[in-house]
């Protein structure tokens, strides 16, 4: 019988909604024509106001004010009494500005019912567990976390099972009360292309890269935020002669002045500027090193195309946690203050038996087959059917 799965995500932020697609396209692969899949930024089923403020107050936070989202990470991962008015508080204002989410969670609109449904945010996750602790919903759910550790508001009960990145992450669950059983270590999904293997060279020429010198690749987020200038610039300032490609993402006007930079780059170095790219799995199976700020996906995409990173400007709260998780595992270096960005990059490329060991870490820590391994989990709950 044909099953019916519904993925939900939130567009806060890229990362979820990447997460998102790449289950969506890991499910269709492996389920073929005979599973019907539906994917849903859940901001889209709510007013305009709660979505501006869900969803573009955020960016406005990494951009202006990264320490007040730290403070509010750290914060809300605290413990709260079962019944903790706060909580409640926040659980109803969520609810109230997404009714149409909860119709559409009992019955979309072609009449069907769902076999199981996947949440690559918390926010869908919790009033799922609202509506099935009032025996409003008994359709399966599984929650998907999107960075190298858990926090407090993934935990959502009830719900049939989680994935997570570690088992680190699988530990804090456990924490929580999540049973051990419920929890899978599958890492966190990322698009199925980056599974196949690249050859380097192909990806190089495809993209006009010489490879003739070590190649860094700097992202600025699909969304291009960050001080991507003082980036580029101590990225040229390293005397090792480097190939140097940067994605703006949808900054139109980073763009235009990164190339004005690139114009006049020092002849020791190679450097072109891209905006929005669907190539990123390309251009990093072509990369030595990636630059970048270490989201949950952009940083599992770099681990599955065993590049080395270099992590600037982490959003204090999970980046920060992903950072860590990085640098233990020895598959990155952090700069703290851009000033040293040249020094410490220049270092890195002077000694390669070093930058060997950072691709051989990340390619060890690297989980390129976690959208696959979410999407047979989703259909195992599917099988089992509603009520489950």
């Amino acid at each position: 019988m044909p099953k019916r799965i519904l993925v939900l995500s939130a567009s806060v932020g890229a990362g979820h909604m990447r997460a998102a697609q790449a289950v969506e396209l890991a499910l269709r692969e492996t389920a073929g024509d005979d599973t019907t899949v539906k994917n849903i930024d859940v901001l889209t089923l709510t007013n305009a106001p709660f979505r501006k403020i869900y969803g573009e107050a955020y960016l406005d936070l990494v951009n202006k004010a990264p320490h007040v989202l730290g403070y509010f990470y750290d914060h809300m991962d605290k413990p709260r009494g079962k019944d903790s008015k706060r909580d409640k508080l926040r659980l109803l204002v969520e609810k109230l500005n997404l009714s149409k989410l909860c119709d559409l969670l009992e019955c979309d609109h072609d009449g069907g019912s769902w076999d199981s449904i996947v949440c690559t945010h918390f926010m869908p996750a919790a009033v799922i567990a609202s509506m099935r602790k009032k025996r409003k919903l008994r359709t399966p759910c599984m929650t998907v976390t999107t960075d190298f550790e858990t926090h407090r508001l993934w935990v959502n009960q009830p719900c049939d099972h989680y994935t997570t990145a570690t088992d680190e992450g699988a530990a804090y669950l456990r924490h929580w009360g999540v049973p051990a059983d419920d929890i899978s270590v599958t890492g966190i999904p990322i698009h199925p292309m980056f599974a196949k293997p690249k050859s380097r060279a192909e990806c190089q020429k495809r993209h006009g890269i010489e490879g003739k010198r070590p190649v860094v690749l700097q992202l600025a987020g699909g969304f291009g935020v960050g001080p991507i200038e003082q980036i580029f610039r101590g990225i040229l300032d390293v005397k090792t002669p480097v190939e140097v490609v940067v994605v703006t993402g949808r900054n139109a006007g980073a763009k235009k002045k990164l190339e004005a930079i690139a114009a006049g780059v020092p002849a020791r170095h190679r450097a072109q500027v891209l905006g929005f790219t669907d190539q990123m799995d390309e251009l990093m199976a072509a990369a030595d090193v990636v630059v970048s700020k270490p989201g949950g996906l952009t940083t599992s995409e770099t681990l599955a195309r065993g590049a080395a990173m270099v992590i600037v400007n982490p959003i204090p709260g999970q980046e920060s946690r992903n950072s860590d998780y990085l640098l233990e595992n020895g598959a990155a270096i952090k700069i703290n203050n851009l000033p040293t960005l040249a020094m410490k990059l220049e270092a890195l490329l002077a000694d390669e038996s070093r930058l060997r060991t950072l691709k051989e870490n990340a390619r060890r820590i690297a989980k390129p087959q976690a959208a696959f391994d979410v999407a047979v989990r989703a259909l195992r709950l599917a099988g089992a059917g509603a009520g489950v």
